[in-house]
């Protein structure tokens, strides 16, 4: 392991305090105490160049390993790391980034936990008082024929959850972080990642964290520090669904040679009712209504102990007519008694949204190259009948963090310095159940792409007579945003208005997210060469989509004119406007550095 110099450690100070105060400006929580106490108060040298400080350049620090992003498989890549170096007596250093103000802040999940994972990362986390607690007595599995009607359905094989958990994946974010740093994993929340730093051989070596202090019109203000880099012989990125920096290395290293990736946005509350009418472990999933047959989606409604029901609604984003508004469709769905029996008399106290990978086991990239993995949903393990990915990202994270420190011991492929290439970690993965489990459900999500019946059929023959050993492959040939039809080969859609009860308008609902972004520029940028997609494709063409998919307000034409609006302030970190704009004429970066973005602490 590298030490730490008093110089490094008197870099590190600056960006700390800056961080600090960032996070404070938003009401946000400040980096951990073992991070204080090492990045101390200092202040920035004054420079009257702006250019200049923009590009100067960065102070750095040294690690063995660095994982991007805090969720659960950047988590159990860290703890397995720390736990072989333990198990080893190696002192190997490991620190993960997150842009969440804290652990779990960006974190949303339905969630029913398969703890298979977890069972091997942590034997004993029932011991450790994990908060996973409801286990899973009853499932549900219903079709919604009208706004009113519905029959059951046979509970599908995928859709068993005897022996999984009713979970707040925030939660259980919060206490494996705790399990991370008592192992002596350095976790430094509020801390996005925004670039890759890559040797003269064009090699990962390390990260990038954002600048802070720079104000809404680009330029630095007084507070102004240049972010860190972090360098390390390997680097995990598990940042979760549509990255932004495992994007770039997946383009930069043309990893994704197959499918291309699909996706679905999830959108979620999280309710309160009496503790006579919550039935802790209830498990009920729909499809069909409100959904038209062409169009992927289905529900899921979780009773939670005590008190908590959670329950959303997840929209193929592989959808057709502009005009669709998944937040809408959310809304209308709890109207079906089906649904409003369990929330009549609650109230909600959280929202949320976020992208789900759907392209299942042929959209998985190449997972490895030099310098650095892929893990979790980064990658796109997401068993998409099972409607779960949290085992698998476990599960891969924890593969990554095992083989990262195999290969950085005497004579591995990363024990000679920086950018190695370990390629381990894809025949490891490619051995494990976690392989198996996707390549035996690769044909679920295709199957519904010629519309509800075919899919049900199709599934149904899968699971229960060929068990997912079919001898073919359905393949992926377009990305969502190229399945949107033009507006005038559409039919409107009205919605009906909330009632303030059940259903909500957006932005009282946002209010619900805890969402804030403090004085900095815009984190969602219009990519070079597409600066009039907006209003001559998007608007003239297609109905301006963006303006109804996005669950939180954030693009809107306000005039009839054309002109795009981008409320970056209203953002929640679902991603689905880097997938389903236009030409995807959106960039998604992350916001500096202090912890912008949701704050859950149910989801």
């Amino acid at each position: 392991s590298w030490p730490f110099s008093e110089t490094m450690l008197a870099r590190a100070a600056r960006y700390s305090a800056s961080v600090a105060s960032a996070a404070a400006a938003r009401g946000a929580a400040r980096p951990s105490a073992q991070w204080s106490a090492r990045w101390l108060s200092s202040s920035m040298p004054a420079r009257s160049d702006a250019e200049d400080l923009l590009n100067s350049e960065r102070e750095s620090m040294d690690y063995d390993l660095v994982i991007v992003g805090g969720g659960p498989a950047g988590l159990s890549a860290a703890i397995r790391f720390k736990q072989m170096a333990a198990e080893t007596g190696e002192d190997l250093s490991v620190i993960v980034l997150e842009k969440g103000h804290e652990i779990g802040a960006h974190v949303l999940s339905g969630n029913v936990l398969d703890p298979r994972a977890l069972d091997e990362l942590i034997p004993d986390w029932k011991e450790k008082d994990a908060p996973i607690k409801t286990k899973a007595t009853e499932d549900s599995f219903k079709w919604l024929l009208s706004e009113t009607a519905s029959v059951p359905l046979p509970t599908p094989p995928a859709l068993d959850n005897h022996g999984n958990y009713v979970v707040s994946l925030s939660q259980v974010t919060r206490w494996m972080a705790e399990q991370a740093e008592e192992l002596g994993v350095d976790i430094f929340p509020a801390t996005p990642v925004s670039e890759g730093v890559f040797d003269d051989e064009g090699r990962l070596i390390g990260v990038a964290t954002a600048d802070v202090g720079i104000g809404k019109d680009g330029k630095p203000t007084d507070s102004f520090t240049r972010g860190m880099e972090l360098r390390a012989k390997q680097t995990i990125l598990a940042e979760g669904c549509r990255g932004s920096l495992s994007e770039d290395v997946m383009d930069r290293f043309s990893l994704r040679t197959g499918d291309p990736q699909t996706y679905s946005i999830g959108i979620k509350e999280v309710w309160e009712v009496d503790e006579d009418k919550c039935k802790p472990g209830l498990i009920q999933h729909t499809l069909g209504w409100p959904a038209t047959m062409d169009v992927y989606s289905g529900s899921f409604l979780y009773h939670m102990e005590p008190n908590k029901i959670m329950v959303g609604l997840v929209v193929g984003l592989d959808y057709a007519n502009p005009y669709i508004n998944p937040y809408k469709e959310f809304q209308r769905y709890k109207h079906h008694p089906l649904i409003s029996k369990h929330l009549e008399g609650g109230r909600r106290v959280a929202y949320g949204a976020r992208c789900i990978n759907t392209g299942g086991f042929q959209a998985i990239p190449k997972l490895t190259f030099p310098g650095g993995m892929l893990a979790g949903c980064s990658a796109g393990f997401v068993n998409v009948p099972r409607i779960k990915g949290t085992h698998t990202a476990m599960k891969s994270g924890a593969l990554a963090g095992e083989t990262a420190f195999k290969a950085m011991l005497e004579g591995g492929s990363a024990s000679s310095g920086l950018g190695a290439e370990v390629t381990e970690y894809q025949t490891a993965m490619e051995n494990s159940w976690v392989w198996s489990e996707m390549r035996s459900v690769r044909n679920y999500k295709p199957a519904f792409k010629k519309g509800l019946l075919a899919g049900m059929a199709y599934s149904g023959a899968s699971a229960y007579v060929l068990g997912g050993r079919e001898p073919w492959t359905f393949h992926w040939s377009k990305k969502d945003s190229e399945c949107t039809k033009p507006a005038a080969e559409c039919e409107k859609i009205e919605y009906p208005k909330p009632d303030g009860v059940l259903s909500f308008n957006l932005l009282e609902n946002l209010s619900f997210s805890g969402t804030n972004h403090h004085d900095q520029p815009s984190h969602l940028r219009i990519k070079p060469g597409h600066e009039n997609t907006p209003k001559d494709v998007s608007w003239k063409t297609y109905g301006a989509p963006e303006s109804r998919f996005c669950p939180a307000g954030v693009y809107e034409y306000p005039e009839d004119d054309g002109r795009l609006v981008i409320n970056s302030q209203n953002c929640v970190h679902c991603k689905c406007c880097s997938i389903k704009t236009p030409e995807q004429y959106i960039k998604w970066t992350v916001p500096e550095s202090g912890g912008g973005g949701p704050d859950y602490q149910l989801m």
